[in-house]
């Protein structure tokens, strides 16, 4: 047996892989799909989704993405995994994840294969959208440039492509580096902490999801875990998952505040009393 029997559940609820069936649709998360949408849809080019860590930034880009019907969209989510990516390897991939065949090695040559790939998805109806997540990470001014050259496709109705970057707060930093770029941001969403109510049906939604009947956290151990997770989903889940094996080692039908102490003491979110 393990915590999930011993609970009720049926997967494990607060795992930090991004699955969208265990997406919370809070209300900043609904409202930031909704002005997303609006931008991509108003075809106005740039958009900007920034949050400290944990705030559920993959998460919605992952959410949008699944959102953006393939009969209407050619759209594609692009993740930044280290910092030494140059704007040749950069336009190299927008080429193929817009459906460029045999792409050439000139990046002349690639932008233009990029135009007229965009003026083929254009003209079918459909609106091409490129997520990237992590953008805090292209520290680079030509890279920015490039970015900008690309906003600079447009047809009559609108921006030929419609990119949404997602990163952490850094991200004004690296919009800074091309000031047209930045002048160029349709639409600023900044993503904050869950309210200690929105910790409470967050952790809840993510219960329900994973199959169990009643919630084994008590009111007060709720309370707790928004003090120590500060309303961040990804410390959230982390103290949730750890006090559910803490609370079946000890076999605790019920979550309890001091299990919710001890854990926090154990990550390092509460310094232990001598």
């Amino acid at each position: 047996m393990d915590y999930l029997e011993f609970y009720g559940l049926k997967e494990h609820p607060f795992s930090n892989v991004v699955d969208n069936r265990f997406y919370y649709n809070s209300p900043q998360h609904s409202e930031a799909l909704s002005k997303l949408k609006y931008a991509i849809d108003s075809k106005r080019g740039l958009a900007v989704v920034i949050g400290d860590i944990g705030t559920g930034k993959t998460t919605l880009a992952r959410r949008l993405l699944e959102e953006l019907d393939e009969t209407r969209y050619e759209a594609t989510l692009l993740v930044v995994i280290h910092s030494s990516v140059s704007s040749d390897w950069l336009l190299r991939k927008f080429a193929i994840q817009l459906g460029v065949s045999n792409v050439k090695s000139s990046k002349i040559d690639i932008i233009g294969q990029i135009y007229e790939r965009l003026i083929e998805i254009n003209e079918s109806g459909k609106k091409a959208v490129i997520l990237i997540d992590e953008v805090q990470m292209l520290r680079s001014r030509e890279i920015m440039e490039e970015f900008r050259g690309l906003l600079n496709m447009e047809m009559p109705d609108g921006k030929m492509a419609n990119f949404v970057f997602f990163g952490l707060p850094e991200l004004e930093e690296v919009l800074s580096l091309d000031e047209p770029l930045k002048q160029r941001v349709a639409v600023r969403i900044r993503l904050s902490s869950l309210s200690e109510s929105g910790t409470i049906d967050y952790i809840n939604h993510r219960l329900h999801i994973a199959g169990a009947q009643n919630g084994p956290f008590s009111e007060d151990a709720l309370h707790k875990i928004h003090e120590y997770s500060q309303g961040i989903p990804r410390l959230i889940n982390t103290i949730c998952d750890n006090a559910l094996l803490e609370g079946y080692l000890m076999k605790r039908e019920s979550v309890t505040e001091d299990i919710i102490e001890t854990v926090a003491v154990d990550l390092g979110l509460k310094e232990e009393s001598l």
